[in-house]
């Protein structure tokens, strides 16, 4: 394989050592859902059944990161082809401008009904399946359903955030809605700590008969019908014709060529699309200094912030798009985008292209199938409303809209918003590399940017790319970097013009997952060392 394995020295040892398999292999933030994955393969599944269980039973064991009612989008690695698979909802037909006007919204809400988009996620599941999987539905949510059943130990860092959101979402949901997501969501009016058995005995049914249904019922079933009455009981925009009317969508993916490598992502309505533009920027930019030169570090933070301006400014739906998208990719315009960088930190602005939780998870069977999944309920536990005695939780992800209408990403009925979830995938000279990505919001491009410079670049290995110091622009000349970064890097940075910070934690900076695949078919994963990430191999 192109990418160094094997360096004998690295200024950032793994944490881990890097796993290696040659039948098997998923990579994901916790260890019951990366084995529920590796099971499908040793029963006879592919990647694809080992993603969809692993997928499923996240939403069980990190429900604060996803939920069933949310989002997801993924890049599939088929027989010598890749494809993309868009499980992202529109705006329900009654979410307009005007109507949150009269719900008194002067901005997109974070929470409640008025942050809800139609959720995508489910028939997201069902469509990689019916196209790609091997084993039945009912096989691959038999984990996640003996999970919420039977009970699952909490893991640490789950514990953690659990106790975080349990807070915040006390504090910031009105007392009747935080009692009806607690009577789910909680354990005896308090928030999880680590080894506890906990139990979804809702979403186990509603499991079920996901399952019985190939997800039918959520969109044009019982489920349905219990969604839409308790939306209008509860004076929400979401009706079972939204729910009806949706089928997640197969789409292109998205490329381009970084020395040598093609770098793929799914197009917009995600920021995907700033990942690459980032790359084409910094591609003729000098990069030899390494990770830690402070000249280099001030380049590829101007690049992202050049391409992240564009992409917060024009990605949207893509029928709403009036920004080029073949323009926004080529080498011309990162051309013109390079000629503002500087010696010194700039306030960005978009171009003229015109012509807070997630998981990710990716895996990999012994045949060469290679899956990169990314599903989120956006916040941490979505928009807090819940489905009662049904475990779903639906997300925010309408909270990324504006209601501001001479921007394309306003508010529409049927309209999708920006979205933050980003799937990445390597390949080289038409060979498979490998899935990656970077999970957290708007960090995700950011962590997908340094995952591929560490690897291209700095020839780390995998675990070594992703244990390495992050840094994440958080706006203006705004920079956040990691505890751990090598000592006077920070004040050498300040010197360029970057407002410099350093987080208490690292939860802000990103959770990543990779698996890489040499020419002879071994696997190599690697896991987020921030997290209680795990590599399950065969």
């Amino acid at each position: 394989m192109d990418v160094q394995f094997d360096a004998l020295t690295y200024r950032y040892p793994s944490r881990r050592a890097l796993t290696y398999g040659r039948r098997g292999m998923v990579c994901t933030s916790q260890p019951l859902a990366a084995q529920a994955g590796l099971d499908m393969i040793k029963k006879g599944g592919n990647a694809v059944d080992a993603a969809l269980a692993t997928a499923v039973c996240l939403t069980v064991v990190e429900p604060m990161s996803c939920n069933m009612a949310g989002d997801g989008f993924a890049l599939i690695w088929h027989e010598g082809k890749l494809y993309g698979l868009n499980a992202s909802g529109p705006a329900p037909v009654l979410l307009s401008v005007e109507n949150l006007k009269k719900a008194g919204h002067t901005e997109m809400p974070a929470y409640g009904w008025g942050a809800v988009t139609v959720p995508g996620l489910i028939s997201g599941w069902a469509e990689v399946h019916k196209r790609f999987g091997k084993l039945s539905f009912e096989e691959i949510l038999e984990p996640a359903i003996s999970y919420a059943e039977d009970g699952f130990a909490v893991s640490p860092t789950v514990s953690a955030l659990w106790q975080r959101d349990f807070k915040r979402l006390k504090k910031d949901l009105p007392a009747g809605q935080f009692a009806l997501w607690a009577a789910d969501f909680a354990k005896d009016g308090r928030p999880l700590v680590p080894g506890d058995t906990f139990w979804f005995l809702g979403m186990a049914k509603t499991l079920k008969e996901l399952a019985a249904t190939h997800g039918e019922s959520f969109y044009r079933g019982e489920l349905a019908e219990r969604i839409d009455a308790y939306s209008r009981e509860t004076g929400g925009y979401l009706r079972k014709e939204d729910l009806a009317a949706y089928r997640a969508e197969w789409v292109e993916p998205i490329t381009t060529n970084y020395k040598g490598y093609d770098v793929w992502e799914i197009p917009p309505n995600g920021h995907g699309i700033v990942v690459l533009m980032a790359l084409n920027i910094l591609e003729k930019l000098d990069v030899r200094g390494g990770h830690d030169d402070p000249g280099t570090l001030h380049r590829m933070m101007e690049a992202m912030k050049l391409a992240f301006s564009d992409g917060m400014r024009y990605v949207t739906d893509p029928a709403y798009m009036k920004a080029d998208v073949r323009r926004m990719l080529s080498k011309e315009y990162a051309d013109e985008r390079r000629s503002l960088i500087g010696e010194t930190a700039i306030d960005p602005k978009p171009g003229q292209p015109f012509g807070s939780d997630t998981v990710y998870l990716c895996t990999a069977d012994g045949n060469g199938d290679m899956v990169s999944f990314i599903e989120s309920g956006y916040r941490p536990f979505g928009s807090g409303i819940v489905l009662p005695g049904a475990g779903i939780l639906f997300q925010n992800r309408g909270h990324n809209f504006t209601m501001d209408e001479t921007m394309e990403n306003c508010v529409a009925p049927g309209k999708k918003p920006y979205h933050t979830i980003i799937p990445g995938f390597l390949t080289k000279a038409g060979r498979a590399l490998g899935p990656f990505g970077v999970m957290g919001g708007f960090m995700q491009p950011q962590g997908q940017l340094q995952l591929v410079t560490n690897l291209i670049d700095f020839h780390m290995n995998p675990q070594e790319a992703l244990d390495a110091p992050r840094w994440q622009w958080i706006g203006g000349r705004q920079i956040e970097m990691e505890q751990g970064t090598m000592r006077g890097l920070a004040e050498k940075m300040a010197r360029y013009g970057h407002e410099i910070s350093i987080p208490a934690n690292s939860l802000s900076l990103g959770r990543g997952q990779m698996i890489l695949r040499d020419e002879d078919g071994t696997l190599c994963g690697a896991t987020e060392p921030r997290f209680d990430g795990s590599v399950a191999v065969w």
